[in-house]
């Protein structure tokens, strides 16, 4: 519960109250996703700010993804985490399915199964990113350092609630 106090209170200008109201209003609305992203660019480590919590990173910490291209021009993805001390590695393949964007990826841990990667919010410099599923139950701010200012952090949560998510479930990960 620490971490959902962190979430609440970095939000207190906004609003929680707010917050909701207005994730309940656009849920129902198509996400959106960033105009464009330079595949290049976004390939390298990132870390694991904060996310909605979900039952295959349950316990994990330090989580970070990695992402390189493969030869046949799909993604290579590689999510790493700390969970009962021992290093948990996950291997997998994201390709592209929105090419005019490059926003929209399918990603594969596990065959037959793929699950929607929509990067929702860029930084210009590809410093952090927003990324979620179009049913709004799974998302991750992501950024290229283990710890982020406080004001992008903000801006990040608000962005997810602009966009139909219940930022009420977002937690902090431990990456200390």
């Amino acid at each position: 519960m620490k971490h959902k106090k962190q979430i609440i209170a970095g939000t207190a200008a906004f609003g929680i109250t707010s917050i909701a109201a207005l994730a309940l209003y656009t849920k129902n609305k198509p996400l959106s996703t960033v105009q464009y992203v330079e595949l290049d660019k976004y390939l390298g480590k990132w870390y694991e700010i904060a996310a909605f919590p979900q039952s295959f990173e349950r316990g994990c910490s330090h989580t970070t993804a990695e992402y390189s291209l493969n030869d046949d021009g799909s993604i290579k993805v590689v999510n790493t985490c700390v969970k009962d001390g021992k290093i948990k590695v996950a291997t997998g393949k994201a390709t592209v399915t929105d090419t005019k964007t490059n926003a929209k990826l399918a990603v594969q841990f596990q065959w037959p199964f793929t699950g929607k990667y929509w990067i929702i919010g860029l930084a210009h410099d590809y410093s952090y990113a927003l990324v979620g599923h179009p049913n709004r139950k799974y998302l991750w701010i992501l950024g290229r350092k283990p710890e982020m200012d406080d004001q992008t952090y903000n801006y990040l949560v608000n962005l997810a609630a602009n966009k139909g998510f219940d930022v009420r479930e977002l937690l902090k990960t431990r990456q200390d």
